[in-house]
């Protein structure tokens, strides 16, 4: 006795919350009621108001019907397929012509008793059909079955829209990260990260490497705010960057007013050396225009070596492209040792410009832990 009282319970139970799901649906949902009779769209407003509907719009016709929708946002249409100025065939027929209204549910509501004319409605989009004269029975279940498909459909589509925005976002992140590891690492070493390389070394047996220091920063620098120095070295040094980038050289890094790059890493060229310098001329040159532009008098000091290199990324969070090697640590001494203004390479660079530059000898100089160099400066291209 006590389990079929507690089936009985849950089951009236099951059937007040489904009758008060189905009344609220009722109440929030709006209506569009279209026939050319008044008296019909009194009637049928007046039996939808007995159900619990609240929100309920007229129109006399098609076309005002269509303005309506083109204008407002409706649960649900009831539609009289027979109207003088525009039928409710035609109105179907122009809804499925317009992406938007295309799917929109409507029942159609006829006292006609060709079947045809159901057929060709539901054809043309009809979601149901309700025959003249109604019951309030029928004319419930039809209502409540199409406005509970819509909040459905409706659903869905909100869900995919929100599935194309997360897609979109992500696309967006994923595109934020690759443009940064790209202003990081050179795009193949980046490609090989991603690619699941945990540590990248290679060697390299012939490259170029070129340091370039601001002369004359540092006591500028005394006189500027934090900011104003900040915008100073980021106007220089994107300057470098475009050239370094319309080169088809590698930027290393900056360290503090000092810029690094090298040519032939990560993908060879045979070219290296001469790139190199070509790039440090326009670097001058750059810099020139910098100094007429806001009226300052700072110059760099270059200095490149050539040789073999080890380059890869070191670290696991704020990794890092560098190179490592004997070259290096000599490109760095060239510029140190170098002169305001010009361009001072060691003699494996010299050997590699295959003549097109004209060079001035600078002598014989001490390199820390290497020795006696003969240098040489780089006064331009050499005319054919």
């Amino acid at each position: 006795m006590n389990d079929t009282t507690n089936a009985f319970d849950k089951l009236t139970q099951t059937a007040q919350t489904h009758t008060a799901k189905t009344q609220n649906m009722l109440q929030s949902a709006r209506l569009l009621v279209v026939d050319d009779s008044k008296l019909m769209r009194m009637g049928i407003s007046r039996s939808l108001r007995q159900l619990g509907v609240e929100h309920i719009e007229l129109a006399s016709n098609g076309r005002e019907a269509l303005q309506l929708l083109s204008q407002e946002a409706f649960d649900l249409m009831l539609l009289d397929v027979e109207m003088p100025e525009m039928t409710g065939l035609e109105v179907l027929a122009d809804m499925q012509n317009k992406p938007e209204l295309r799917g929109f549910p409507v029942i159609v509501i006829s006292g006609g008793q060709d079947i045809e004319d159901v057929v060709r409605c539901i054809e043309m989009g009809a979601e149901d059909y309700l025959p003249k004269p109604f019951s309030p029975v029928l004319l419930k279940a039809r209502l409540t079955t199409s406005i509970e498909k819509k909040r459905l459909r409706d659903l869905e589509t909100m869900q995919r829209q929100q599935l194309q925005i997360q897609h979109k976002q992500l696309a967006h992140e994923q595109n934020k990260t690759e443009n940064l590891l790209l202003n990081i690492l050179p795009q193949s070493v980046s490609q090989r990260l991603k690619g699941g390389e945990k540590r990248i070394a290679d060697a390299h047996q012939d490259v170029s490497v070129l340091f370039a220091d601001l002369v004359g920063f540092t006591e500028l620098s005394k006189g500027m705010s934090a900011a104003k120095l900040v915008d100073m070295l980021d106007e220089i040094f994107s300057s470098f960057d475009d050239i370094v980038g319309n080169a088809g050289v590698e930027k290393i890094k900056t360290i503090g007013d000092c810029y690094m790059l090298v040519g032939g890493v990560p993908e060879p060229r045979e070219d290296h050396a001469q790139a190199v310098v070509n790039v440090a001329f326009a670097m001058l040159s750059a810099l020139q225009s910098i100094n007429h532009q806001h009226g300052t008098q700072l110059q760099i000091r270059v200095g490149i070596n050539s040789g073999p290199v080890v380059a890869g990324v070191i670290g696991m969070h704020k990794f890092t492209y560098d190179l490592w090697g004997n070259t290096v640590n000599i490109a760095s001494r060239m510029e140190s040792t170098g002169a305001v203004g010009k361009i001072h390479i060691s003699p494996s660079t010299a050997e590699r410009l295959d003549n097109k530059f004209v060079l001035q000898e600078r002598g014989a100089i001490t390199i820390k832990g290497i020795g006696h160099l003969e240098t040489f400066f780089v006064q331009g291209q050499r005319v054919p």
